[in-house]
């Protein structure tokens, strides 16, 4: 783990060349994702920023608005997970941002790491700590977006803090905890807006997938990865809607989400078997639906006619929570099967290892080269290698750094134009609001775009804890961005992840062993067990295409033949097409 074991062949120059320049490679950094429901959750992000500063601005302490703002970004966890289960992640991450700011406020006050020396020391070696157990820890419970950078930039900002006195600590806890519990109250109330809006996003979501994949095999062209996409999202949706895949073939009623699952199930099976006549067609109808979903203007979506014709699944049992109801009562098997709808794990936590490895050491040694340099700020270099490090691999590594410096060039201009007209802290605090809002609408696009107003954030709120003039704070900045993404990239070559390689080998071996055990339930009718083996045998299908995928944006790609591969997935696809059918 991190290291070549001895055993393998060492290769050529011009092989391990190629390599890197595979690996490296930029292409996709500045690709454009589509995004459903990200106007609205930007829009909830800014309220409940806003709610616990009116106070503080109110009182004439607007200083004190850096730390429910850093209690604020918990918001950016788990934006379209059902609303229980966001209500859960979001408690529990805001107690970690809490913990983050509390511990960092009471490190700062013992450390006093502005006057250097072995303070300065402990203060980044903390952060190195941090970055990795969250990184860890998100990846964990594959809370995405920008998570632990965020758990990380809480306790670096409170950490690095100038004054600080234990007196300090407690006031700054509570103001952060403040910022979270006004984030979750906001979160939890959006059900009484719009109950079902994470339902409808993850189905508008499955049904776009498909139709992409529909467009794909009607053109003719590679859909593999389009098809695991595609099973992943539809995935989700069931697990959005807390019911497993059911069979296809017969009629079933209930609400409109559960019948365009089940009609994105269908689509998604038998497109591996027998495509429609006319794909292109389907998809433009699967897109006008996923258009009514995504307008939550609309109490209840209606159904396309148009889609109708494709056959419709059976009565699905429901989970928990569900508006469908069969006629059995889910067991506890059913139970633990429903949870790998949201997504296979990497089940081997040296797998989870590597990547936290590498963000301790990227963290560590920008800040310490930070600290060394006398930068000022030094955390935003550990920040910065941090939020390069925050990735699958080190293709996404790579993009990752192309993304920050054009994001951060564009955000230190932005940032300039706005100190340059000399705001007053209120100003600087409605500013900042509505940077968060900009933030939450675009970073789900695409990361550089986020980093284009992350970058004026971080910036305005060291602004308004400590004022300083506009032009040094500007380049301590961009030369802080630079020291972190070369030693960013640099970790994430040197410490090589030999064991994303061995996830993606235990993966095909997985998802074949799934295959046997569903081929010995249609041989041996067992029909009670189908359901269970239908939905692990498809999760079998999406975690060997996503481990394939990481391990392939490595150094070391998994040895394994493509065609067997491919065998494994085409076997696996067939097998779901028999259990959608059966009996």
């Amino acid at each position: 783990m991190g290291s070549m074991h001895s055993s393998r062949p060492a290769g050529s120059g011009r092989r391990c060349s190629a390599a890197v320049a595979r690996v490296l490679s930029p292409r996709g950094a500045l690709a454009l994702r589509k995004v459903d429901g990200a106007f609205a959750h930007a829009l909830q992000a800014a309220v409940a920023t806003a709610l616990p500063v009116l106070p503080l601005l109110l009182v004439g302490r607007p200083d004190y608005a850096v730390y429910t703002i850093l209690g604020s970004f918990t918001t950016t966890f788990g934006p379209n997970l059902p609303y229980p289960r966001r209500a859960r992640v979001l408690a529990v991450v805001g107690v970690a941002m809490t913990l983050c700011v509390g511990c960092g406020s009471a490190l700062a006050a013992w450390a006093q790491p502005w006057e250097g020396g072995a303070g300065a020391a402990v203060v980044v070696a903390a952060m190195a700590v941090v970055a990795g157990l969250a990184k860890f820890a998100c990846d964990a419970t594959r809370l995405g977006g920008l998570g632990a950078v965020l758990l990380l930039f809480s306790f670096a900002v409170a950490a690095n803090a100038s004054p600080a006195s234990f007196a300090d600590v407690l006031p700054r806890t509570a103001l952060t905890a403040a910022g979270a519990a006004a984030v979750w109250a906001v979160a939890v109330s959006g059900r009484l807006v719009h109950p079902d809006r994470p339902q409808r996003l993850a189905v508008a979501a499955a049904l776009r997938a498909v139709a992409e994949l529909l467009e794909a095999s009607g053109a003719g062209e590679e859909d593999r990865p389009l098809r695991n996409r595609a099973t992943s999202a539809v995935l989700l949706a069931y697990g959005s809607l807390g019911l497993l895949p059911p069979a296809a073939g017969r009629g079933v009623r209930g609400s409109v989400c559960v019948r365009l699952t089940d009609l994105s199930w269908s689509l998604l099976i038998d497109t591996a078997r027998r495509p429609p006549d006319n794909p292109g067609k389907v998809a433009r109808n699967l897109r006008r639906q996923v258009r009514l979903l995504v307008d939550l203007r609309r109490p209840a979506p209606a159904l396309l006619p148009e889609l109708l014709f494709p056959p419709m699944a059976a009565p699905t049992r429901t989970v928990r929570g569900s508006a469908e109801t069969g006629p059995e009562t889910a067991g506890p098997a059913t139970r633990r099967a429903t949870r790998l709808l949201v997504g296979p794990r990497p089940g081997h936590a040296s797998v989870l290892l590597v990547p936290a490895l590498r963000m301790t050491l990227g963290t560590g040694l920008a800040g310490a080269l930070a600290v060394v340099l006398g930068l000022g700020h030094g955390y935003w270099a550990a920040i910065t290698a941090a939020a390069v490090l925050h990735s699958v691999n080190v293709r996404i590594a790579a993009q990752r750094a192309v993304q920050r410096t054009l994001g951060t060039a564009a955000g230190l201009a932005l940032t300039l134009g706005l100190l340059a007209a000399e705001p007053g802290p209120t100003v600087l605090v409605l500013v900042i609001v509505l940077l968060e809002f900009l933030l939450e609408y675009v970073v789900a696009r695409n990361y550089g775009l986020g980093v284009t107003f992350l970058t004026p954030l971080a910036l305005l709120l060291a602004e308004l804890a400590a004022p300083e003039p506009a032009r040094a704070l500007v380049l301590e900045r961009g030369v802080g961005s630079v020291l972190g993404i070369l030693m960013g990239l640099g970790c994430a070559l040197l410490v090589v992840h030999d064991r994303a390689a061995a996830r993606a080998e235990r993966a095909m071996a997985a998802c074949a062993q799934a295959a046997e055990h569903a081929e010995r339930a249609l041989t041996d009718g067992l029909e009670r067990s189908i359901p269970v083996i239908r939905m692990r045998l498809a999760a079998a299908v999406v975690e060997l295409r996503e481990a394939d995928d990481a391990a392939a944006g490595e150094l070391w790609p998994a040895e394994i033949d493509p065609t067997e591969l491919a065998a494994v997935e085409q076997r696996a696809y067939q097998l779901l097409d028999r259990l959608a059918r059966w009996p």
